[in-house]
């Protein structure tokens, strides 16, 4: 399908072209579109494309999605089906209701983003659903014929998010309590702030996961609950493979946590944060986790706060960071450096010290 270009304007207007195929001398033909916005001439050509068209798309937003949702299901992770329908009947379909699907111009698009934020959504998540929602009119616009209205569309520019962690005094009275007292809850907090592993990693891990003698911890699945709208039950927990081939890993288990296993260790098919064949689901362990902080009086942090820590420290210690990326499970070195990279104050106040400048 062709894509259209749009383009500014010296006199401060913007102008697009359509190709109406070619002249008898061999010669391009166009027709040109002006307009004071690029949204404007973008109109006036989804306009004329559609009048040329021998087809047009009858179809809904809403059927088609449906369309491009059956097509793609087999094709992708039950949790990420999950999400994807979860996005679509809670955002997408309420918005555009009974809209035809060949009626959707960039600025409903961009509405509807304006919508999101209105309602309190992050640009991240409206990012997702927009990336979905590519997706879905990309498929539509390749079997309907039509031109893909977010084919220009810019994605809300996204904050990193400020994520609240505990400082090293903090974290130490934290161990300290894990040290004193043992159980399954402050294994699991002892795991996550030692390797760096997700939380619902963490849930899914069993012995047979932890080879004492290498002393390596296995990362192959995952736990997580996700939205059943076909069934009684609005949630269900599944255990499946972790998000990415990169998830996929084995962890060096540190000497300090092997004796805290060892204390624990059970049968194979048990799991670790709950001593029996029956787990404990990630929403419970971050329950607990409050709890923990509770008893120490420590600052409420999320459980990923963990994971955080694990990799500022690691930077802290040296750690290329490759290795960490691996450590993590992070496809992509950018992601580490990105998201998980953390440095106090006082280590920017000590790097800053080695100056060796005089004025």
């Amino acid at each position: 399908m062709e894509r259209f270009n749009i383009y500014y304007r010296r006199d401060g207007r913007y102008e697009g072209r359509i190709s109406k195929g070619k002249r008898k001398n061999g010669k391009r033909r166009f027709q040109y579109f002006f307009g004071h916005s690029r949204e404007e001439v973008q109109d006036k050509m989804t306009s004329a494309r559609r009048q040329d068209s021998s087809e047009s798309c009858c179809k809904t937003v809403e059927q088609i999605f449906s369309e491009w949702f059956q097509s793609i299901q087999h094709r992708v992770k039950e949790s990420t089906a999950a999400n994807y329908r979860m996005k679509a009947e809670k955002h997408v379909v309420p918005v555009f209701s009974d809209m035809k699907a060949d009626a959707v111009t960039e600025m409903d698009v961009y509405g509807f983003i304006a919508s999101r934020q209105k309602s309190g959504l992050s640009n991240r998540y409206i990012s997702d659903i927009l990336i979905m929602m590519k997706s879905v009119f990309k498929y539509a616009s390749k079997i309907y014929h039509f031109l893909n209205p977010l084919d220009g569309i810019t994605l809300p520019k996204m904050q990193k998010p400020e994520i609240e962690l505990l400082d090293e005094k903090q974290q130490g009275k934290l161990q300290q309590y894990i040290t004193e007292n043992p159980n399954h809850s402050t294994l699991g907090v002892a795991l996550s702030m030692s390797t760096g592993i997700r939380i619902g990693e963490l849930c899914a891990l069993q012995w047979e996961d932890i080879d004492f003698e290498k002393r390596i911890l296995t990362v192959r699945k995952t736990m997580q609950r996700i939205q059943t709208p076909d069934s009684k039950a609005k949630t269900k927990l599944i255990i499946a493979e972790p998000k990415s081939e990169s998830s996929k890993r084995k962890i060096p288990i540190p000497d300090c946590v092997v004796s805290i296993l060892e204390k624990f260790k059970g049968k194979a098919k048990e799991y670790l944060v709950s001593g029996e064949e029956r787990t404990v689901e990630p929403r419970t362990m971050q329950y607990r986790f409050a709890s923990i902080l509770k008893n120490v009086k420590l600052p409420s942090v999320h459980f990923h706060a963990l994971r955080h820590m694990f990799a500022s420290k690691c930077v802290k210690l040296g750690f290329d960071i490759k290795t960490l990326s691996e450590i993590l499970g992070h496809s992509k070195v950018e992601i580490t450096l990105n998201r998980y990279v953390h440095s106090s104050f006082e280590q920017k106040k000590q790097y800053m010290s080695r100056l060796a400048m005089s004025f």
